[in-house]
């Protein structure tokens, strides 16, 4: 494998990414392994209001998917058990290679550049 390419549902401004769960895992994998790790992602994905992925809000999926499920008949939780049920997780940007959008590649620092890059989408955006 010579790339890693994700999707991603949210990027915050200085590059953390939020996706679905698993891409993190996908992230340290390529890290440990010297391989790329680029999310591709419309502009629109880019929120400039968040300061990193400590803010993207996490959906919480129905902990019933989890506690419901059977082994041989029988629950594999108690009823009442407390269940954490993310829908995604955040990539933080130190495992980003790069991020590709609509508009050309953003490298770290990721802060300067996904600014400009939008920046410069909403130029040209008003141009037309």
């Amino acid at each position: 494998m010579d790339i890693v390419l994700v999707g991603a549902d949210r990027v915050a401004a200085n590059g953390d990414v939020a996706n679905k769960i698993g891409t993190y895992k996908l992230a340290l994998a390529a890290q440990d392994n010297g391989i790329p790790f680029y999310p591709c992602v419309p502009t629109s994905t880019v929120d400039l209001s968040l300061s990193s992925g400590d803010e993207i809000p996490i959906e919480e999926r129905p902990a019933e998917e989890i506690t419901r499920v059977t082994y041989q008949g029988q629950p594999i939780a108690p009823d009442g058990i407390d269940v954490a049920n993310p829908a995604f997780d955040v990539t933080p940007h130190r495992y980003v290679t790069g991020i590709v959008t609509e508009n050309g590649i953003a490298y770290p620092p990721l802060t300067l550049n996904l600014r400009r890059m939008i920046e410069r989408s909403d130029t040209v955006s008003a141009a037309t």
